[in-house]
């Protein structure tokens, strides 16, 4: 075996050697009561880890092809990266907490061990190591969601996400047993020859089918959604910020790719598939979440609708489509993460309520938390000039260069849904700015790496949407 292929795999070497680092310096540190170097730590071999990785290299593959990177790839790693950064710097005062501040190394190395298992997922070039990659993702998360333990929503959570990820990976692996034995090899390149030449349709559409809905599970497509809510609601507010957008977002990068590379002589197939899905999500989860009254499950439906349009991407099986997924998940990483960063501090400073109810007047108290999670909360909702309404629109053109009839008629449905969308969302800012309480909450004074979190989550959400930067360099990588 020749060991100097590791080197390229260069994001998951870095990301295993901060996994080292950590444990070392939890272990040695263990014993002290105050650990205040230790997040700084980790922030800082993260955001090492960005820097590495933000610039475009070139295709590399190892392991006999079971490894396989492209400068786009790498982008969605760096972005992913990026916003593992944030949820790390926001962490801090969580962790900072009496009942959790032991198990800080415990968050960390978990962290970073379901991002490892994200990064093998997005490069995989065979179904195993796919499913390997995939594995190591969704058991430290759910480690991750059942961090809280000894409270009562956390264990629930964590029993529910773990029952629905091993239900929809035992259905992918059903699935993944259909396309080897119609095709009788799980290489990408050599699936997607052998399906070229229409062999065993049958069996091959059916192993499609159930391959996309073991990851519908995970991107928590409708109908395969049913888990989102209480999950999100029982995990710590840390922990369902990065299950928002993190594992989503390498989950959906990771479909697309397989359905373009893999797939890609099904297309006529998989696409009716995914007309059905986003139309189904986005319209299924926007009603819902109207409903809505505590804001993590509010969140929740509102990651499944944006999961819907998340997919539109995957509609236009091209280029464009590429570039507008990875600039959506960037905009999406950084106007959640603030969102679920305002949400964290008002649960710290509200014992733990994260009723809508409890925002109203929230401006009176809290003018600038108020204004930072409105920015994204417009993002989210499409507004201009904030960049999410910039990803909707790159989405939209992506789906719309498929050219068919169909497919218009799901880009006006998700464009429907956008208005509805709207107006959810500003039932939250209705509740901070117009209506009033008897007894508002406090006014709060953030630590330093809230504000740190919410001023790079802010940044993002304002310049991304009038820089062209970011979208440049996307789009330079494909």
């Amino acid at each position: 075996m020749n060991y100097s292929q590791f080197l390229n795999m260069i994001p998951e070497a870095t990301l295993m050697a901060i996994l080292v680092i950590v444990f070392i310096a939890d272990f040695a540190s263990s014993r002290k009561s105050e650990r205040k170097w230790f997040n700084p730590l980790v922030c800082i071999l993260m955001l090492a880890q960005v820097l590495i990785n933000v610039f475009p290299q070139d295709p590399v593959s190892a392991f006999g092809g079971m490894y396989v990177t492209t400068s786009a790839v790498n982008v969605m790693k760096t972005i992913l990266a990026a916003g593992t950064l944030i949820v790390l710097i926001q962490s801090r005062k969580w962790l900072s907490r009496p009942d959790t501040s032991f198990k800080e190394g415990e968050f960390y190395m978990l962290v970073v061990s379901t991002l490892l298992g994200m990064n093998v997922m997005m490069s995989a070039g065979h179904f195993l190591m796919f499913f390997l990659g995939l594995e190591m993702a969704s058991v430290p998360m759910a480690c991750l969601v059942a961090l809280d333990k000894y409270r009562h929503n956390s264990a629930e959570a964590a029993a529910k996400f773990i029952l629905t990820a091993t239900f929809s990976s035992g259905i992918m692996l059903y699935g993944i047993s259909f396309i080897y034995g119609g095709v009788g090899t799980l290489y990408f390149d050599d699936v997607a020859t052998v399906l070229a030449q229409k062999q065993n349709l049958t069996m091959n559409v059916m192993g499609m089918v159930f391959f996309m809905s073991g990851l519908g599970f995970k991107i928590s497509l409708v109908p395969f959604h049913f888990w989102t809510a209480d999950t999100y609601q029982g995990a710590p507010t840390t922990v369902t910020g990065y299950l928002s957008v993190i594992s989503k977002g390498a989950a959906a990068f990771t479909l697309m790719a397989i359905l373009m590379k893999v797939f890609a002589p099904l297309t006529p197939y998989w696409t009716y598939v995914m007309y059905v899905l986003v139309v189904l999500s986005i319209t299924i989860a926007n009603l819902f979440a109207i409903r809505q009254k505590e804001l993590k499950r509010f969140m929740a439906f509102s990651s499944i609708s944006q999961a819907g349009y998340i997919m539109l991407a995957v509609i236009g099986d091209n280029a464009l489509g590429v570039a507008a997924l990875s600039y959506y998940v960037l905009v999406y990483v950084v106007a959640n993460l603030a969102v679920f960063t305002v949400i964290g501090v008002v649960e710290e400073n509200n014992n733990g309520i994260t009723k809508m109810d409890a925002y109203n007047g929230f401006y009176s108290t809290n003018p600038k938390l108020s204004l930072l999670m409105t920015f994204a909360l417009f993002s989210l909702g499409g507004i201009p000039p904030f960049a999410g309404m910039f990803s909707k629109f790159f989405v939209f053109m992506a789906a719309l260069e498929e050219g068919s009839v169909l497919t218009h008629i799901v880009v006006f449905v998700a464009l429907i849904n956008t208005v509805i969308s709207l107006y959810y969302y500003l039932l939250i800012v209705k509740a901070m700015y117009i209506k009033t309480s008897e007894n508002p909450l406090p006014t709060f004074k953030s630590d330093c790496n809230t504000k740190l979190a919410l001023t790079i989550c802010t940044a993002g959400v304002l310049l991304c949407g009038v820089c062209s930067f970011f979208y440049d360099w996307i789009w330079a990588a494909l």
